[in-house]
């Protein structure tokens, strides 16, 4: 790939570039208060230029054309990006892609940045929300429910043994679940838009799940509701949409759908697109659970059943394969118990398989499994496509058959994940997959799963996604580490794309004069955790008690955030806010309460927290680092991919750790400085900031900010 450069201009495309430029000047010349940010200009000159080359739609020799853009705190990046984007849309007759990783910055665009935008552009634009289908109520199934609870149809139930529920929880649930649907029912006809997170209280997954709309349960144009269907009218304003805003799991899981617009004639925008690598991974993952099986026993029955109210024939008896995939799950169950245990001294955790290589002994149930997973799968697609052929036929019976279809549809996802999962497991290639058991208690109630992944995510999004874009731009404040591309470019499947040029575009805050960077000399070595922690600790509460405003802690794992919580003194109970023991938003809310009324707070959080936190100003006037934030080593994909590494005679730690590491320590020393005018301190307990090459690395991709050293007392 290129950094900082850009290929030459056709006449046209040059063309197109000034009149996103163009868009972008009036932007700032119209926006009320607007503060004029030369990293902002540069950044949407990169991205006017890169997005006017892609050649959209059917054409020989398409040119792609990716920005790969650093903007720091405080640049602009979703105007930037956005006023040019939809201008150059707007101009070419496609439509644009923002593609998110969370809710927080969703929101931020669709109820401020694109209204704002709107205001400003002389050709109007239509922006709307794209989620996924499971998002939205099911008419068919809530109708169903609606006045029965769950009790009269098992195949609405949550996937867990029935002796896990006590009988008075059971009735208590069953009583919660019919006032809950009787509801929705009221609100669906007042004019919900059977949108989930538009409810004035979020139902919980349980209850969710049972009248959640989803793919394998629709029997789409032949239903009866298919005309007042909530997910395909917002399907419709998506349709209507020139801007179109979604997240990185949507995006990746439509590959090959019709869920959005094709890749390859429109343009598309990753913000927080360091998220985008871990999305990948997690889309092309499997797992399987081995003990919950209910539903391998409403499976036949369900299936007899459909086709008796039919009048359908089935070739041949789904109990008997049904029977047999259970005895293969059950044997499976055994030895994942006894093979993890005997791994572990008898405890619950996780047992990879070295190498991605499958011992001998699974092969052979784990190949039932697939071949009995996929006999079940094909009879199960057949009988459906029946239900739909009827119900085409017969619109008299589309109600009925939409019904019946709708039983049917929750097995199909089971057996795909076991077919899946038993496929990646028996899989060995060059690059070999993360495959491993896992074992956990969850009250008397033992779960027992099987799991595969690719270790790669750069061939994934090179093979599924980057053979599909056509013009794209990535930005996040997170891109670099160790003050270099390099790292995101491999795992984004960009390093070798002669398409894609990058560029790092600096905050516009004077870190040097608004912020100090101090670093703890401790005694103890971090990594003697237990006497580090009590040393850092102690530092930790004789700083807490000099905080006069709001201040944020950040820890690498619940039990060093506890061993914190657990020292704090009486003067500090009333002063410190634990995630975890409120709702984020709630958490937030008080901390920013007390602050405003001239009181000390102080957040304590873990990772979650060290991203997309804003608070400004008074709000976060001092970060805590506990302890560089390195992955703990008992990933099974993490320890797979170094596994492979070092065979073939590469430095998994140098290569992998630390520059992920860098990316989460320039995101945590983010929540530092929000504003041009805030004024903070960041204060890190780990003194390999300073003392080890790694840690110097680190150092070298942080914002300037003026470093101090403190000498430990200990």
């Amino acid at each position: 790939m290129s950094a900082d450069t850009t290929p030459a201009h056709t006449p046209a495309s040059a063309a197109l570039a000034q009149h996103a430029m163009r868009a972008f000047d009036t932007m700032v010349q119209r926006s009320a208060a607007f503060t004029p940010r030369a990293g902002q200009q540069a950044m949407a000159q990169r991205i006017a230029d890169t997005l006017s080359r892609a050649d959209l739609g059917e054409c020989d020799n398409p040119t792609q054309a990716i920005a790969v853009v650093q903007a720091g705190t405080g640049v602009g990046k979703s105007a930037a990006y956005a006023s040019t984007a939809v201008a150059l849309a707007l101009a070419r007759k496609t439509r644009v892609i923002i593609s998110t990783a969370t809710v927080a910055l969703q929101e931020q665009l669709m109820q401020k940045d694109l209204p704002a935008l709107a205001q400003t552009m002389d050709e109007p634009f239509v922006y709307a929300l794209a989620k996924g289908r499971g998002r939205y109520v099911c008419k068919v199934k809530l109708e169903r429910l609606v006045g029965v609870g769950s009790a009269e149809d098992d195949l609405f139930e949550e996937d867990f043994p029935a002796q896990a529920l006590g009988s008075a929880s059971r009735e208590a649930r069953e009583e919660r679940r019919t006032r809950l649907y009787e509801h929705m029912a009221t609100q669906l006809a007042a004019g919900w838009d059977g949108d989930r997170d538009t409810l004035a209280q979020s139902p919980q997954p349980e209850d969710w799940g049972p009248v959640a709309a989803e793919r394998h349960s629709c029997t789409v144009r032949q239903c009866p509701s298919f005309n007042s269907c909530s997910y395909y009218q917002a399907r419709n304003a998506l349709a209507q949409a020139q801007v179109i805003v979604a997240n990185h799991d949507l995006v990746l899981a439509s590959l090959g759908t019709k869920t959005l617009p094709d890749l390859d004639n429109c343009l598309v925008i990753f913000d927080e697109a360091h998220h985008l690598p871990a999305v990948a991974l997690d889309q092309f993952s499997s797992a399987v659970d081995l003990g919950n099986l209910r539903w391998l026993d409403q499976l036949p029955k369900a299936m007899k059943e459909v086709a008796k109210a039919l009048e359908l024939e089935l070739s041949e008896d789904p109990a008997t394969v049904a029977s047999q995939l259970k005895g293969v799950f059950n044997t499976l169950a055994r030895m994942v118990l006894e093979l993890v245990h005997a791994s572990t001294g008898g405890k619950d955790g996780t047992l990879r398989f070295a190498h991605g290589v499958l011992p001998d002994a699974l092969h052979e149930p784990v190949s039932q499994m697939a071949a009995q997973a996929a006999g079940l799968q094909k009879a199960l697609d057949a009988l459906g496509q029946e239900v739909k052929t009827l119900s085409k036929e017969d619109p008299s019976r589309a109600l009925q058959c939409a019904q019946l279809y709708a039983r049917l549809g929750p097995l199909a996802p089971k057996l795909a994940s076991a077919f899946d999962t038993a496929q990646l497991l028996l899989e060995h290639g060059e690059q070999p997959l993360a495959k491993w058991l896992a074992c956990t208690t969850d009250g008397d109630f033992l779960r027992l799963s099987a799991h595969a992944c690719p270790i790669v995510p750069g061939d994934l999004l090179r093979q599924f996604l980057w053979s599909q874009v056509r013009g794209a731009v990535l930005t996040s404040a997170s891109l670099t580490s160790c003050g270099s591309f390099d790292y995101f470019l491999q795992e984004a499947g960009l390093r070798h794309n002669p398409q894609a040029s990058a560029l790092e575009v600096s905050s516009p805050f004077d870190y040097a004069t608004q912020g100090t960077l101090r670093v703890a000399q401790t005694v103890a070595d971090p990594k003697n955790a237990a006497v580090y922690t009590a040393e850092m600790v102690a530092l930790l509460l004789e700083d807490l008690a000099r905080v006069e405003r709001g201040a944020l802690v950040l820890f690498t794992s619940k039990s060093q955030m506890r061993a914190a919580t657990d020292a704090l003194p009486g003067v500090l109970l009333d002063v410190v806010l634990v995630q975890g023991t409120l709702s984020r938003t709630r958490l937030l809310a008080a901390h920013c309460a007390r602050v405003e009324a001239g009181l000390p707070s102080v957040l304590f959080g873990l990772q979650s927290f060290g991203e997309g936190l804003d608070l400004p100003g008074a709000l976060c006037e001092t970060v805590f680092i506990a302890k560089l934030p390195f992955t703990p080593p008992s990933d099974p994909v993490d320890e797979a991919r170094a596994e492979w590494l070092r065979r073939l005679g590469r430095d998994p730690f140098n290569e992998l750790v630390v520059p992920a590491t860098g990316i989460k320590l320039l995101q945590w020393t983010g929540r530092a400085i929000r504003t041009e005018s805030d004024r903070a301190e960041v204060v890190c307990y780990d003194k390999r900031l300073l003392t080890q090459a790694y840690g110097r690395r680190m150092l070298s991709g942080l914002p300037p900010y003026r470093l101090e050293q403190q000498r430990s007392a200990a």
